[in-house]
């Protein structure tokens, strides 16, 4: 099932506040990203919204009554609590949609963080073996 066109960008107009954005694939649905790289959330085919998460701010989610991504794979069903539900209320309101995201923003900096130390470590021991 693909992600409804004008339910994503209802979403981008939910978090438009932060400025530019970008979307691309994730599982089989939409990642969306702020500040190039900084995937904050990732709309699902079933049209849910998730935030990325962490440690520190998956209490404020639980919280709100947020649930975490879940899929199913051959060995059972999975969570992934770095992706969180933005809770319902969000979805009408463009001001509170904008502080979930803003509180995601963290983590998705850090992740991206992360994967462009990553991306530039695996660069260095190709050009030292090349």
């Amino acid at each position: 099932m693909a992600v409804d066109p004008e339910f994503v960008e209802h979403v981008l107009d939910l978090f438009s506040g932060l400025g530019p954005l970008r979307t691309g694939r994730m599982f089989s649905g939409v990642a969306v990203y702020a500040e190039e790289d900084a995937m904050f959330a990732m709309i699902a085919a079933s049209q849910v919204v998730y935030m990325k998460s962490d440690e520190t701010t998956r209490p404020a989610y639980e919280a709100a009554g947020a649930e975490p991504f879940c899929y199913t794979r051959g060995t059972g069903e999975r969570q992934v609590t770095s992706l969180m539900s933005l809770p319902d209320s969000a979805m009408d309101d463009a001001a509170e949609a904008l502080d979930w995201a803003r509180l995601s923003l963290g983590p998705a900096r850090e992740a991206a963080a992360r994967k462009r130390a990553e991306k530039a470590r695996k660069v260095a021991r190709k050009a030292a073996v090349g």
